[in-house]
């Protein structure tokens, strides 16, 4: 069966987007070297900070419109139930590196929390 994810993703001042995709890895790396041009590219967010998985594309694509239709303080709340450090989830399995700058911007960000 395939897998469907439902992600968010994130940059330093916390500029979400939420997404879904069939393939994590590719997505995030495609979102990474802003492979399109995109509100994810021109708001350089990298930070993978939340995703859940399941193997209904319909219910995939369902979650996605909940959360994006949700005020940014339920997002926010979703994201720290999981991740409360707003860590990049993907950092382990990074096969393409952030954008220059983004490095020393996440080590300062992450000395502040």
């Amino acid at each position: 069966m395939s897998q469907y994810y439902v992600y968010v993703m994130a940059n330093i001042p916390r500029t979400l987007y939420v997404g879904v995709t069939n393939d994590l890895e590719r997505r995030v790396s495609e979102h990474r070297q802003a492979t399109f041009p995109s509100f994810t590219g021109r708001y350089r967010l990298h930070r993978l900070v939340y995703f859940e998985a399941t193997e209904d594309v319909i219910a995939a694509i369902a979650r996605e419109k909940q959360i994006k239709g949700w005020l940014r303080h339920k997002k926010v709340a979703l994201i720290e139930e999981m991740n409360p450090a707003w860590r990049d989830l993907a950092e382990d399995w990074r096969s393409t590196p952030v954008a220059p700058g983004d490095a020393s911007l996440d080590a300062q960000h992450d000395s502040v929390e």
